[in-house]
């Protein structure tokens, strides 16, 4: 046998040479004189099982036989018919003798004794599974009893294999014959190759060649016998040796046995039809048959049934075979999504299933339709995709994502519904670790700029939190230009109050990517200020950054005292226990009655992952306390409605002031118009601060008001920024204007992508200071205070000036001279 596997492998004797099936190990039983084997196509190793039936004459009876089997399964197609691909007749040598040998390739199969020992069911399962099969068979002999007038002749437990998907199917078509009812009077048999049965499965009329009695039976009754002896097999766990054993019914299960007894009638007239069988058999009526009939025909069940069943699909998929849900089921469920007959619901079942299976066989049978289902236009199949993103988003491979899932779920940034901006949104902390640097500076960034504005005030909350669990991701230029912008400019301006804390501690948890000049010039001056916000909780998480980043300045001044200029760079400090992770996401409000930036809960961001939420009428006075949501107007410049979109931002961001203004929902709207807070410094800002401190301070006198000075200086209106209102920190000019430096406000870099984010800077209504005079190395030159003005009289002056008494202004007509014609 060996030599005969190794003889054929190598491709030796005709018809072989171009066989394109490598044949491997056999199984251990097969049908008659056949051998099983295990096999795979050359072209793709897609696996098959291959037949093979050999003989040393070509004109062998089990040869001609062999052929009639061939050509039958050849033509006879039904899905509960084993299906065929290819077939040969090939010699091959066996020692000096030369052996003829059929092959038939099909579909890859496991003979059901087999099978049946490895899924070792027991109890009901094995009983709803053997239900489904014998359901299977039974649809097989009847398509070939009623449909097409054949006789098997053969049904039993070797004629019956099992696919990898678990279904029966019917193969063994040596015996194969038309149903000859016509001819009553012929006395050759109607079953030419009868001879094939073996006795103890021959009915009483088969075993005395009556041919006149089987000719005048219906064509069931050969095969309805043959199904009661399968059934026997079945439930006695045994090999069928002769007929008497078919009258012990100790194995036959109750609800099966009367319809077993009609099968295995003496009368060949009185036995059941296979199609009655299917359709009154109690036996048949479980939940394993049920489900999946059910779902063979899902396409032509309405939405209500699809929503019903899939709802009970889980408990169910709970009591069945397990085996049987993830190689029956589950490939059904998956096909069904993939093709749109199955409903949103369908996906947690998928999703449920799915998870039982290993991790390699996950990513082979479930992933690839779950990546397909991303492109879906139906907003629930894509909702219930990011609901569960996280079931499945790490075994998604990270090509995969950057190119074929991202570009589906970055629609849901800009979708109407604001439930499905939010779920999209949250997807991002499971994609972005497998996003590439160009698609997050390119493209994920850009939409969430958008969404630090957007009209919900829980998704400009989330947007804050996810930048601050994102930024590992991003490089060192990308944090450089995005988050002390977002974080400060928008978060910690926002007049949502979870906003706020959201910012606050996302400027804690990356405290480590800062410089210490943007820690002293940008950061603390915008948390200090928080430090009195109405929020209690947004006070306390101020407080506690505060202290933590005047804790790195501090780490940095010793630093510099002990002359480690180098070490001195590194600003991190390790973060305290109450800041040692981000939060968790803010609580929807968008499910909430009403408008939804007013109501809905949100959790503020804190360090522990707590949430917090209330009723809309409530607001926060506590840390523990809940937080309102749209808080109602009061004179305090933090309660006022939040920004609608971009454009319409009133914390400047939605302006351009740099001049590179462009318009509403172009792509740089957002954290790309915002001017920078950074002026351009001198070289050496220690050096200056220095020399500042030891120049002497001369008190000025205190100014006489006077409103008839018409050259007086007026004083710089106070700054109204639209948000913050009188508590706004102001930049610090560093040089005055006559000094001609100009600070600049935007990098026109066509290559930097976030080259024009930065602070706007605060907007002045009154007209600027002349300084006296204008040390251009000087930093504290351009905020000294003014010369003071005053009413005392000049100096007698023998020349015009500006200390000489006015004169009386000329009137117009005069000073125009309109009557020169008269000589005056």
């Amino acid at each position: 046998m060996f030599k005969f596997l190794k003889d054929v492998v190598a491709g030796s004797g005709s018809g072989l040479k171009d066989f394109p099936y490598t044949i491997g190990e056999p199984h251990a039983s097969a049908w008659g004189s056949w051998t099983h084997h295990r096999g795979a196509s050359k072209d793709d190793g897609s696996p098959v099982s291959i037949f093979s039936l050999s003989g040393s004459n070509p004109q062998d009876r089990h040869m001609v036989a062999g052929r009639n089997g061939v050509k039958r399964l050849r033509t006879v197609r039904h899905p509960n018919i084993l299906s065929f691909l290819h077939s040969t007749e090939a010699e091959v040598p066996d020692g000096p003798a030369i052996k003829h040998t059929i092959y038939i390739v099909t579909e890859p199969v496991t003979p059901l004794s087999e099978k049946i020992k490895e899924l070792n069911l027991g109890g009901t399962q094995r009983d709803e599974y053997f239900a489904w099969g014998l359901h299977q068979i039974s649809k097989a002999v009847s398509f070939l009893n009623n449909d097409c007038k054949l006789v098997h002749g053969n049904v039993c437990l070797a004629s019956v294999v099992v696919t990898q998907t678990l279904d029966w199917k019917l193969h063994a078509f040596d015996v194969l014959s038309e149903f000859d009812a016509n001819n009553e009077i012929a006395s050759s048999p109607m079953l030419q190759f009868e001879w094939l049965v073996g006795a103890q499965y021959k009915p009483l009329e088969l075993t005395k060649s009556d041919w006149a009695s089987i000719r005048k039976s219906p064509p069931w009754a050969i095969d309805s016998w043959g199904l009661g002896c399968l059934i026997h097999e079945l439930f006695s766990g045994g090999k069928l040796s002769r007929t008497e054993d078919l009258r012990n019914i100790a194995s036959i299960p109750k609800s099966l046995l009367p319809d077993y007894q009609k099968l295995l009638s003496s009368t060949p007239s009185r036995r059941m039809n296979p199609s009655k069988l299917i359709d009154n058999s109690e036996f048949f009526q479980n939940k394993l048959v049920e489900t999946i009939q059910f779902m063979e025909v899902l396409n032509l069940k309405d939405s209500v049934e699809k929503d019903s069943f899939f709802r009970k699909l889980p408990n169910i998929a709970e009591q069945l075979p397990r085996e049987i849900v993830l190689k029956k089921l589950l490939p059904v469920l998956a096909s069904a999504l993939e093709f749109g007959s199955a409903a949103a619901p369908a996906l947690t079942v998928l999703l449920k299933m799915g998870s039982w299976l290993p991790a390699d066989q996950f990513s082979t049978k479930v992933l690839p339709t779950i990546v397909k289902l991303f492109a879906s236009n139906d907003r629930a199949i894509r909702v219930s995709l990011l609901q569960h993103i996280d079931q499945f988003g790490e075994s998604l491979a990270s090509q995969t994502v950057d190119e074929q899932v991202f570009p589906h779920v970055a629609t849901g940034f800009s979708d109407t519904s604001s439930l499905l901006r939010e779920l999209t949104l949250k997807s991002m902390l499971v994609l972005a670790p497998k996003l590439s640097q160009r698609t997050i500076s390119g493209s994920l960034l850009k939409y969430l700029s958008k969404l630090q504005v957007d009209e919900e005030p829980a998704i400009r909350t989330n947007t804050t939190i996810l930048l601050g669990n994102i930024s590992t991701y991003m490089n060192d230029g990308t944090r450089k230009r995005v988050l002390i912008n977002a974080f400060t400019v928008r978060a910690l301006r926002d007049t949502f109050p979870p906003a706020r804390a959201a910012g606050i501690m996302a400027l804690s948890v990356t405290s480590s990517y800062y410089e210490m000049t943007e820690i002293a010039t940008r950061i603390l001056p915008n948390i200090v200020v928080l430090t009195f916000d109405p929020d209690s909780d947004v006070r306390t998480k101020a407080f506690q950054a505060t202290d933590q980043f005047l804790q790195i300045a501090k780490q940095h001044h010793e630093k510099l005292n002990t002359g480690d200029n180098r070490a001195a760079e590194g600003t991190g400090v390790q973060l305290k226990p109450g800041n040692a992770s981000l939060l968790g996401w803010a609580m929807s409000s968008i499910t909430q009655k009403g408008k939804p930036s007013d109501h809905g809960p949100v959790s503020t961001a804190n360090a522990s992952n707590s949430q917090v939420s209330a009723p809309p009428s409530t607001t926060s006075d506590t840390h523990s306390a809940p937080a309102a949501y749209a808080p109602a107007a009061t004179s305090n410049s933090f309660d006022q409605t939040a920004p609608a979109s971009a454009s319409s931002s009133m914390d400047g961001w939605g302006e351009l002031e740099n001049g590179n203004q462009e318009e509403n929902g172009s792509d740089n709207e957002g954290w790309d118009d915002v001017d920078p807070f950074e002026e351009k410094s001198p070289p050496s800002l220690l050096s200056n601060i220095q020399a500042a401190q030891k120049r002497p301070v001369v008190q000025p006198k205190q100014p006489i008001p006077s409103s008839s000075r018409p050259n007086q200086p007026a004083a710089p209106k106070a700054e109204e920024d639209a948000l913050w209102g009188p508590t706004a920190v102001p930049a610090l000019k560093i040089a005055p204007k006559s000094a001609g430096i100009k600070p600049s406000v935007s990098h026109n870099d066509d290559d930097d992508l976030w080259g024009s984010i930065a602070a706007p800077q605060p907007k002045s209504s009154g007209k600027a200071l002349k300084p006296a005079a204008a040390n251009n190395d000087d930093l504290w030159g351009a905020i000294a205070a003014p010369p003071p003005a005053t009413k005392a009289r000049p100096l007698a002056s023998s020349g015009r000036g500006r200390g000489a008494k006015p004169a009386q202004p000329k009137l117009g007509a005069q000073r125009i001279g309109r009557t020169s014609s008269t000589g005056m």
